[in-house]
């Protein structure tokens, strides 16, 4: 299997990332990113009353797809 982007197992993660922000990362086995990503996407949902906590999302998904082992 082939890592870097593009690969199987990314796309797996950024999948995982688009349901849990960090489920990629830590998929991945990156745990103090997935760490990063989940606690920053859970304040974003708090501090803009469920309004901005997408754009975290977004960036957990394309961050677990680029990825480069």
């Amino acid at each position: 299997m082939s890592t870097g982007p593009g690969s199987g197992g990314n796309v797996i993660a950024a999948l995982c990332s688009l349901f849990i922000p960090g489920l990629g990362q830590l998929v991945q086995g990156r745990i103090l990113v997935a760490f990063v990503f989940f606690m920053g996407a859970g304040v974003l949902w708090f501090i803009s009353f469920g309004s901005l906590g997408w754009i975290i999302h977004l960036w957990a998904c394309v961050n677990a797809a680029l990825w480069k082992p």
